[in-house]
């Protein structure tokens, strides 16, 4: 192979792991607070600017959002080393109140001053900020699905927290931490990245990467085996709607020359769509039909295919598989 094309090759396959990148689009909210100052005296002063600017429930929650994710950056060196937990003596219920309520004070005037969190920050910081602006406002913890390796995982942790705002008598679900970038593992660190899909988002698509501590979403209750053995979904299948429908689990099981079938909604077959397999290499779908508003088509299981498949659309991460020899 000559080194031009060595070369080519080599940046075609840095590109394509680039899992959580695609295009900003921003909404007229976003383009408004893009022009806020990246600082404030007061968490109340940002408040009061954005009741200024915004009328509807709707706009306000977006614009916390948006500047959250525009200016407070996740601390990864903190999540490598957290803080020992902070204990204290009280005599009283009310004396236990007010400390914790002082730690909690502490918690979001540290996001808000260092422009740096971890995702107990960021929740905070926008709780805090949507009650100023008038808006209901709770803290969720839970598990979270970010890794292949957490596809098929047996126990479920308690590692993550977000949010949900009452907007126009809904409950939206929001994760501002992960609106504001994502880790990559080939610089080793954190990258910038604002990301609207985590506003608002479709609650079938939220919770196959977020899990309750309750195990609940407003009175009912969800799958623990459904998020821990389903596919790892990405930005942009998330962003695209690309719901998978078949297979039903993120894990599959195959012998050698079994065909396994996907159908994948909201991609065509003029669509540059592929997998990688297990030494990288891009391989184009060739064999797919456009059926119930997608694309189906089937993979031969071989010595090719490593222990986990991802799909690609463009140079996009849609979903992830973990594949399993019978």
């Amino acid at each position: 192979m000559t080194t031009k094309k060595t070369f080519f090759l080599f940046l075609f396959i840095n590109i394509v792991f680039l899992f959580s990148s695609f295009a900003q689009k921003y909404s007229a909210v976003d383009k408004i607070v893009l022009k806020y100052p990246k600082s404030f005296d007061t968490t109340e002063e940002l408040a009061e600017r954005i009741e200024k600017d915004f009328n509807s429930e709707h706009d306000k929650a977006r614009a916390i959002y948006s500047w959250i994710a525009f200016n407070i950056k996740y601390d990864y060196a903190a999540f490598l080393r957290p803080a020992k937990t902070q204990g204290f003596s009280y005599r009283t219920e009310a004396e236990k109140q007010k400390k914790i309520q002082q730690l909690e004070d502490k918690l979001i005037q540290n996001a808000f001053k260092s422009h740096k969190a971890v995702c107990e920050g960021f929740t905070a910081l926008y709780q805090h900020l949507a009650s100023l602006a008038g808006l209901k406002c709770e803290i969720i913890k839970g598990d979270s699905k970010t890794r292949l390796d957490d596809i098929g995982r047996e126990e479920l942790n308690s590692n993550h927290a977000w949010n949900m705002v009452l907007v126009d008598k809904k409950w939206r679900l929001i994760d501002v931490t992960w609106g504001q970038g994502y880790f990559d593992n080939n610089k080793g660190r954190m990258v910038n990245d604002f990301s609207p899909v985590y506003f608002d988002t479709d609650p079938d698509y939220f919770f196959t990467k977020h899990f309750p501590d309750s195990g609940s979403y407003l009175g009912n209750r969800l799958s623990k085996e459904d998020f821990l053995n389903g596919p790892l979904l990405y930005n942009k299948g998330i962003e695209g709607n690309h719901k998978i429908k078949e297979p039903e689990s993120g894990i599959i099981e195959a012998g050698n020359g079994e065909k396994i079938t996907f159908l994948i909604a909201n991609i065509s077959k003029s669509d540059q769509f592929y997998y990688l397999n297990k030494r990288n290499q891009p391989v184009k779908i060739v064999n797919g039909k456009e059926k119930k508003g997608g694309l189906e088509f089937q993979i031969t299981f071989d010595k090719n295919i490593g222990n986990y498949i991802t799909f690609f659309l463009d140079t996009n991460s849609i979903v992830s598989f973990k594949v399993v020899s019978k």
